[in-house]
């Protein structure tokens, strides 16, 4: 754990604003920030993994799923791997 440091505040519009240090600068352009008691905490907010997401959304049916007339495609040409 780093060592505390006092940093400014400052009004940025109506919102209040902290000036973070470089030690503690965060990668990426967004955080998680909530309040515990006193203490403001602010966290990385790291990107879903792609089994997050598709736990997340609802299963297809087939009816979303529009028919499609291939009388016009030409067919596939056996590839060889």
């Amino acid at each position: 754990m780093s060592e505390p440091r006092t940093v400014s505040l400052f009004r940025n519009g109506r919102n209040q604003a902290v000036r973070i240090p470089v030690e503690f600068e965060l990668p990426g352009d967004e955080a998680i920030m909530r309040k515990e008691g006193d203490k403001l905490i602010i966290e990385l907010k790291r990107k879903k993994t792609l089994l997050e997401v598709l736990d997340e959304m609802e299963p297809l049916t087939e009816e979303e799923f529009p028919d499609i007339d291939d009388s016009d495609l030409l067919p596939l040409d056996d590839v060889e791997i």
